[in-house]
Order: structure tokens, then sequence, then C-alpha cells
């Protein structure tokens, strides 16, 4: 996540969105920079609500408005699944090795998935909080000009992304039974993915 401050902006880093790489390009041009450990980094609102909201409003009297970026669903499980894929995961529970991408789609969308689909939601991720804290800004992935000239304008500066977090290939043709799942399952994800223009 990057604070803005003078900008009022919070950039919250969805995990498999790109926003590692924004991080990368922008933490010198930052006020605050939450890294690590993980679950700073990749705080949801309801998170930014509860801490890190709170100390800005209370030590700088200062509201951010919230920037974030959404994939599409299918394709943001199959990036999970392929980060997962890799060689220094063999042998841990969190490892897709020998697993199926139809078998990691319906895992995913069980009630209480195994290690290595227990990824989380993305619309639990940019739920709107009682209180009225919610994304102001939220760009799809498979539109990244939109964000990046969104930021570029805001902060006034230009921004060169690297390349980070190359998952390796695989397969990710999913079944249309297991499609239909995670359709099922996961429709609150495809409903606010749609709803984004």
């Amino acid at each position: 996540m990057l604070i803005f401050f003078k900008e009022r902006l919070a950039l919250l880093s969805v995990p498999k969105t790109g926003t590692t790489a924004y991080q990368a390009a922008l933490s010198a041009r930052a006020d605050m920079v939450f890294a690590n450990p993980p679950q700073l980094k990749h705080a949801p609102v309801y998170r930014y609500n509860r801490w890190i909201r709170p100390m800005l409003a209370k030590v700088c009297d200062a509201e951010m408005e919230l920037v974030a970026v959404m994939r599409e669903p299918v394709s943001w499980l199959g990036s999970w699944y392929r980060f997962r894929q890799r060689d220094d995961l063999r042998g841990h529970a969190n490892s897709t090795l020998g697993i199926s991408f139809d078998d990691f789609l319906r895992d995913a969308c069980k009630g209480k998935p195994p290690r290595h689909a227990d990824v989380g939601s993305q619309a639990k991720f940019l739920e709107a909080q009682p209180n009225g804290c919610a994304v102001s800004h939220l760009f799809r992935y498979e539109d990244p000009d939109a964000l990046h000239g969104f930021l570029q304008n805001r902060l006034q500066t230009d921004i060169i992304l690297p390349q980070l977090n190359v998952s390796p290939p695989a397969d990710l043709a999913p079944s249309s039974a297991a499609l239909e799942v995670v359709r099922r399952k996961r429709a609150d994800e495809f409903a606010l993915y749609a709803s984004l223009s």
C-alpha cells in the first residue's frame, strides 16, 4: 500500500493485480509505504478502515481517496494458481504442483478451502465499510492504461513500471463445469467486475 499525502490518495495492493510494480516504481514518491508484512502491504479496505484511516485522521486530519485494481475473477484465480506452481513451493501446503486448474478452481470455491486454494476474495478485499470507507477509484487490471494515466495525472509524474512477480506458465483452460462452479460460488466478484466501466 502506498499513501500520497498531498494528493490524498491511498493505493491499495490487491494481490495478483500488478500493484507490486507500482509499489516499486512509486515508493520513493510516496509519503508512506507499507511493504511488509503482507498483512499491511495487502491490507484490504476493512483493515485500512480499522487501523490506517483512523491514524491518518487523528494525526493528520486527512481523509484519503482509495485507489485499487480488480482483475477478472477467473484470470485472478489463474494468477494465484500459476504463482503457487513455483518450484520453491514444491512440497509446501500452498503448492499447486500436481493439481489441475479445474480442481484448484473448485477448491477455491469451498467454504473452507485447502491451503493451496485459500486465496480470499477480491470482492471481500474491496468491500465498502458501514461507515462509508470505500474505494473511490477502482480500475480493471485488463485496462492498465486507465490506472497508469490516472496515477500519472494525479501524482504529476512519469511512471515506468518494472516487470515483477512473473509466474510460471500453466494451462489455464477451465472446463465449462468448473467455470460454472466459480461463477455461481463467486457471483459477487463477477458482479463487481461487471460493474466497472
